[in-house]
Protein backbone atom coordinates (compact mmCIF):
# COMPACT_ATOMS: atom_id res chain seq x y z
CA UNK A 1 0.00 0.00 0.00
CA UNK A 2 0.97 3.53 -0.54
CA UNK A 3 2.29 5.57 2.40
CA UNK A 4 -0.17 8.21 3.68
CA UNK A 5 2.48 10.96 3.34
CA UNK A 6 2.52 9.64 -0.87
CA UNK A 7 -1.35 9.66 -0.85
CA UNK A 8 -1.87 13.37 1.05
CA UNK A 9 0.63 15.00 -1.24
CA UNK A 10 -2.85 17.88 -0.79
CA UNK A 11 -1.62 18.38 2.78
CA UNK A 12 -4.01 15.86 4.90
CA UNK A 13 -4.05 16.87 8.70
CA UNK A 14 -2.50 13.70 11.08
CA UNK A 15 -5.91 13.13 11.83
CA UNK A 16 -6.88 12.34 8.05
CA UNK A 17 -3.85 10.23 7.86
CA UNK A 18 -4.89 8.16 10.87
CA UNK A 19 -8.10 7.37 9.71
CA UNK A 20 -7.22 6.41 6.41
CA UNK A 21 -4.88 4.39 7.89
CA UNK A 22 -7.28 2.61 10.50
CA UNK A 23 -9.63 2.32 7.89
CA UNK A 24 -6.89 0.63 5.58
CA UNK A 25 -6.14 -2.11 8.35
CA UNK A 26 -9.44 -2.41 9.06
CA UNK A 27 -10.33 -3.39 5.12
CA UNK A 28 -6.82 -5.66 4.98
CA UNK A 29 -8.06 -8.08 7.73
CA UNK A 30 -10.62 -9.51 5.51
CA UNK A 31 -13.37 -9.30 8.25
CA UNK A 32 -16.52 -6.95 7.85
CA UNK A 33 -17.29 -7.10 11.58
CA UNK A 34 -13.95 -5.45 12.19
CA UNK A 35 -14.65 -2.70 9.78
CA UNK A 36 -18.08 -2.41 11.75
CA UNK A 37 -16.13 -2.01 14.66
CA UNK A 38 -14.60 0.90 13.78
CA UNK A 39 -17.55 2.62 12.23
CA UNK A 40 -19.14 2.17 15.67
CA UNK A 41 -15.95 3.61 17.41
CA UNK A 42 -16.12 6.95 14.84
CA UNK A 43 -18.33 8.56 17.07
CA UNK A 44 -20.88 8.44 14.41
CA UNK A 45 -21.98 6.10 11.70
CA UNK A 46 -20.72 7.15 8.59
CA UNK A 47 -23.08 7.06 5.66
CA UNK A 48 -22.67 3.80 3.62
CA UNK A 49 -26.13 3.87 1.84
CA UNK A 50 -27.97 6.59 0.48
CA UNK A 51 -31.16 4.69 3.22
CA UNK A 52 -29.11 3.77 5.68
CA UNK A 53 -32.05 1.16 6.79
CA UNK A 54 -29.76 -1.73 7.85
CA UNK A 55 -25.95 -2.01 9.63
CA UNK A 56 -23.38 -1.59 6.84
CA UNK A 57 -22.23 -5.49 6.83
CA UNK A 58 -25.93 -6.44 6.23
CA UNK A 59 -26.03 -3.97 3.18
CA UNK A 60 -22.58 -5.13 2.03
CA UNK A 61 -23.70 -8.84 2.24
CA UNK A 62 -26.95 -7.88 0.12
CA UNK A 63 -25.06 -6.19 -2.36
CA UNK A 64 -21.96 -8.22 -3.03
CA UNK A 65 -23.79 -11.88 -2.41
CA UNK A 66 -21.02 -13.28 -4.18
CA UNK A 67 -18.41 -12.20 -1.75
CA UNK A 68 -20.98 -12.33 1.41
CA UNK A 69 -20.03 -8.33 1.63
CA UNK A 70 -16.11 -8.70 1.48
CA UNK A 71 -15.72 -7.55 -2.02
CA UNK A 72 -16.42 -3.91 -0.19
CA UNK A 73 -13.14 -4.31 1.56
CA UNK A 74 -11.30 -4.21 -1.43
CA UNK A 75 -13.06 -1.60 -3.15
CA UNK A 76 -12.97 0.70 0.01
CA UNK A 77 -8.76 -0.42 0.09
CA UNK A 78 -8.20 0.71 -3.69
CA UNK A 79 -10.32 4.23 -3.25
CA UNK A 80 -7.97 4.84 0.00
CA UNK A 81 -4.74 4.39 -2.13
CA UNK A 82 -5.74 7.14 -4.95
CA UNK A 83 -5.52 10.93 -4.02
CA UNK A 84 -7.54 12.67 -2.15
CA UNK A 85 -9.31 16.16 -3.20
CA UNK A 86 -9.94 18.62 -0.18
CA UNK A 87 -13.34 20.02 -0.73
CA UNK A 88 -15.12 22.77 1.04
CA UNK A 89 -11.31 23.81 2.82
CA UNK A 90 -11.93 26.35 5.69
CA UNK A 91 -15.68 25.65 6.05
CA UNK A 92 -17.37 23.31 8.34
CA UNK A 93 -17.89 20.68 5.60
CA UNK A 94 -14.13 20.97 4.55
CA UNK A 95 -13.87 16.95 3.88
CA UNK A 96 -11.07 14.77 1.99
CA UNK A 97 -12.49 12.88 -0.56
CA UNK A 98 -11.08 10.00 -2.01
CA UNK A 99 -10.66 9.29 -4.70
CA UNK A 100 -9.43 12.79 -6.20
CA UNK A 101 -11.04 11.84 -9.38
CA UNK A 102 -14.28 11.65 -8.34
CA UNK A 103 -14.18 15.27 -7.93
CA UNK A 104 -12.90 15.89 -12.04
CA UNK A 105 -14.83 15.95 -15.17
CA UNK A 106 -14.60 12.28 -16.07
CA UNK A 107 -13.92 13.76 -19.97
CA UNK A 108 -11.49 15.58 -19.00
CA UNK A 109 -9.45 12.50 -17.00
CA UNK A 110 -5.49 12.45 -18.22
CA UNK A 111 -4.59 8.89 -19.66
CA UNK A 112 -2.35 8.83 -15.76
CA UNK A 113 -5.71 9.87 -13.82
CA UNK A 114 -7.29 7.36 -15.90
CA UNK A 115 -4.89 4.60 -15.24
CA UNK A 116 -5.69 5.24 -11.82
CA UNK A 117 -9.46 5.19 -12.04
CA UNK A 118 -9.32 1.94 -13.90
CA UNK A 119 -7.45 0.38 -10.21
CA UNK A 120 -10.97 1.12 -9.18
CA UNK A 121 -13.44 0.98 -11.82
CA UNK A 122 -13.73 -1.64 -14.82
CA UNK A 123 -14.51 -0.31 -18.16
CA UNK A 124 -17.66 -0.94 -18.73
CA UNK A 125 -18.43 1.67 -15.10
CA UNK A 126 -15.89 4.24 -17.27
CA UNK A 127 -18.39 3.85 -20.18
CA UNK A 128 -21.29 4.99 -18.16
CA UNK A 129 -19.75 7.24 -16.17
CA UNK A 130 -19.00 8.90 -20.06
CA UNK A 131 -22.59 8.69 -20.74
CA UNK A 132 -23.38 10.33 -17.45
CA UNK A 133 -21.15 12.91 -17.15
CA UNK A 134 -19.82 12.37 -13.84
CA UNK A 135 -17.68 9.97 -11.29
CA UNK A 136 -20.63 7.41 -10.34
CA UNK A 137 -19.04 4.62 -7.98
CA UNK A 138 -18.16 4.46 -4.02
CA UNK A 139 -16.17 7.92 -2.39
CA UNK A 140 -14.98 8.04 1.28
CA UNK A 141 -15.15 11.27 3.35
CA UNK A 142 -13.09 11.98 6.01
CA UNK A 143 -13.18 15.25 7.82
CA UNK A 144 -9.99 17.62 8.96
CA UNK A 145 -10.57 16.40 12.39
CA UNK A 146 -10.46 12.43 11.67
CA UNK A 147 -14.35 11.55 11.66
CA UNK A 148 -15.27 9.44 8.83
CA UNK A 149 -18.01 11.06 7.20
CA UNK A 150 -18.88 8.26 4.68
CA UNK A 151 -18.29 5.71 2.51
CA UNK A 152 -20.60 5.60 0.05
CA UNK A 153 -21.32 4.73 -3.79
CA UNK A 154 -22.46 8.37 -5.77
CA UNK A 155 -25.70 8.03 -7.62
Amino acid sequence: PLSAKAVCRSGCSPAVVQMRDRILAAAHTGDLQTLMALMRANGGMPVFSHTQKQDPAAYWKENYPDSDGVEILSILISILETQPARIDAGTPQETYVWPYFARLPVKSLTPVQKVELFRVVTGSDYKQMLERGRYVFYQVGIGPDGTWRYFLASE
